[in-house]
């Protein structure tokens, strides 16, 4: 059995468990982890928890020590180097006139590099941007391309439903997201309405969808001919986690009715129980 926590660093806000052994830590709390390339600033975010050997991801890390008066004082320095060198890379871009937006700079706990995360529509030839950086400030330079959801989760805002956005939160990782899922759940396929602040599909319409699908094999599907104990009708509309359905009847009477008083479906040629 492992203790981890999960924490969250400056690593594109990525979040992620780390094992913490004998220490104590609570939410809130800032620690310095273990990373790929050294050590690294982080936020706790959940209690300690027990997890079987099977399911350790191999890429566990962990937890040095909680962060301390040095390390606080550490980590506000480097902020503040992050906003020089956005300020200094933001000139530089415009000198060397490349076609690229800057979207953040993170400065390595250790100092020993500072990335630069920005977008663009296709490849951009950063060579002297990186030599004009290096000079500027005498340590390593990295340039990462990223995507437009990676922008949305670095900024961070407030989605239409009012709340900070998933991405920026919760989200550890992002999953395919399909109008499909949309369609399920029967909302407007109106772009502005899905859509999120990165322009893509909205990440949270994956959240529900399997159970909209599970739920979506008991209902007839619209336009669907079915025979209900006032006749027969085509269903026009159905509620799917209140599985009652609509139906329009041969008079042009419309019937909301619990899916399972439809007697028989057909549906592509086929009679069936809906």
């Amino acid at each position: 059995m492992r203790k981890v926590v999960q924490v969250r660093t400056g690593e594109r806000e990525k979040i992620f468990p780390a094992e913490v052994y004998q220490l104590r830590l609570v939410p809130g709390e800032s620690c310095v982890i273990e990373s790929e390339r050294g050590l690294d600033f982080g936020e706790v975010l959940s209690e300690p928890e027990m997890i079987l050997e099977a399911e350790v991801p191999r890429s566990l890390r962990r937890v040095v020590r909680k962060a301390g008066r040095e390390d606080l004082r550490q980590y506000e320095e480097n902020k503040k180097r992050e906003r020089d060198a956005f300020q200094t890379c933001l000139r530089k871009i415009a000198e060397n006139g490349l076609p690229m937006k800057l979207v953040m700079v993170e400065v390595s706990f250790d100092r020993s590099r500072i990335t630069f995360y920005f977008t663009a529509e296709g490849r951009v030839d950063f060579r002297e941007l990186i030599k004009d950086l290096a000079r500027a400030f005498r340590t390593r330079i990295e340039m990462r391309q990223i995507g437009v959801r990676d922008e949305a989760r670095m900024l961070g805002g407030i989605g239409c439903c009012g709340r900070t956005l998933c991405c920026a939160t919760c989200l550890k990782s992002f999953e395919p997201v399909g109008i499909r899922m949309a369609r399920n759940q029967g909302l407007s396929l109106n772009p502005d309405k899905i859509s999120g602040l990165c322009g893509r599909l909205m990440c949270c319409l994956a959240f529900e969808n399997e159970t909209y699908v599970e739920a979506l094999k008991e209902l007839p599907k619209e336009g669907a001919q079915v025979t209900t104990e006032k006749g027969p009708g085509k269903v026009t509309a159905v509620k799917v986690l209140m599985k009652l359905v609509t139906v329009e009847l041969e008079d042009g009477q419309e019937l909301e009715l619990p899916a399972k008083s439809i007697v028989r479906t057909w549906w592509r040629g086929r009679r069936s129980r809906p």
